[in-house]
């Protein structure tokens, strides 16, 4: 009996021992892949946070996605498919009403052609350059004006033109370059009149006295 017990004693401690050394594996196996799924968690939340800033960003770039683009090049084929369908019902109906519908359709354009034309030319024509509002305020004037009060004067009849006293003052010297205006010195201001049509030779002699 003290052998059976002794065996049974030997046996049961050797099971203790696996199971205590497989309880150990056991605990740090856990630990070990609780630790990996801590890290996968955390790389997940970091990918997913990525994720939601790229998107953020190609919206407020105004990127496309392939499905809008799809979109955008699929839409010009459906009004094409709507206008042919109702060709093919045409046939069904007289060769002299289809004759009037074409002249029609096509005399429509150029009339509405012609009335856009007719309409834009007015506008061309109704806005008068810099040049010609500076001689034109010249030419109402009886006596010398400076750049300034031609760009105040101007300024105050054509507020939607933005005119510099820079501008205007550059647009005289050229007048007076070409003889299409007189510049004198009166102290340190100088002034500007229009010229007639039978000033422009006796101009030349009056601009190199003043330079001089």
């Amino acid at each position: 009996m003290s052998e059976i017990q002794a065996q049974t004693t030997g046996l049961a401690s050797q099971y203790i021992a696996q199971v205590t050394g497989d309880l150990e594996r056991n605990v740090k196996d856990q630990e070990r892949i609780s630790g990996e799924i801590k890290v996968l968690q955390e790389q997940l939340a970091a990918l997913q946070h990525d994720h939601s800033v790229l998107v953020s960003m190609q919206e407020a770039l105004g990127g496309a996605s392939p499905a809008d683009e799809a979109d955008t090049t699929a839409t010009p084929t459906v009004p094409r498919q709507a206008t042919t369908e109702p060709q093919q019902r045409k046939p069904k109906k007289a060769a002299a009403t289809s004759a009037k519908a074409t002249a029609s359709k096509k005399s429509a354009p150029k009339a509405s052609s012609a009335k856009a034309s007719s309409a834009k030319t007015p506008k061309t024509d109704t806005k008068p350059t810099l040049v010609n509002l500076i001689r034109g305020h010249l030419e109402q004037q009886s006596e010398p004006r400076s750049a300034a009060e031609i760009s105040a004067a101007l300024t105050q009849a054509h507020p939607d033109r933005g005119v510099k006293t820079t501008v205007v003052r550059t647009t005289l010297e050229g007048l007076v370059a070409k003889s299409l205006a007189h510049r004198s010195k009166q102290g340190s201001s100088v002034f500007y009149t229009a010229t007639t049509a039978s000033e422009p030779a006796a101009t030349a002699p009056q601009q190199d006295a003043v330079a001089g």
